[in-house]
């Protein structure tokens, strides 16, 4: 489920969430997903366990390499942004709503960045998961 970079829109955070929330939708069915594709020991024989095994593990590896592409990708154009409002802030300090939009974007940029350690969290959910089925596999 790996959206690419070029479609995201990272000017909107609720957009950006939403994205992430979506494309996070192999981690939060692994369980189920590994329960219903790798077979029980009285099953071991009409189902490659290994093949099924195997393309989870790409496709878990691709869904997080490209959730974490488009985090730092959004990162870093909002930090392009919050750089190029410091720099118009320098010149113009007594414009209030040019420091409302600074404001605005490093909360943005603040929250984009927790992103990562969402991310983190839920990749290491996934990856104990899965090994916890290696015997399975």
């Amino acid at each position: 489920m790996a959206a690419p970079s070029s479609a995201v829109g990272c000017e909107d955070f609720a957009e950006f969430q939403e994205l992430l929330r979506v494309m996070r939708t192999i981690d939060d069915r692994i369980v189920h997903e590994l329960n219903t594709t790798i077979p029980t020991a009285s099953f071991v024989g009409k189902v490659d366990a290994s093949q099924t095994c195997k393309e989870l593990y790409q496709s878990l590896m691709e869904a997080h390499t490209s959730r974490e592409r488009i985090i730092k990708n959004c990162i870093a154009q909002t930090s392009s942004v919050v750089k190029t409002l410091r720099e118009e802030r320098e010149k113009a300090q007594d414009d209030v709503a040019l420091l409302k939009q600074l404001r605005k974007e490093q909360t943005k940029l603040k929250l984009m960045q927790s992103e990562l350690n969402v991310e983190e969290v839920v990749n290491d959910r996934s990856w104990k998961v899965l090994s916890s089925f290696r015997k399975r596999c």
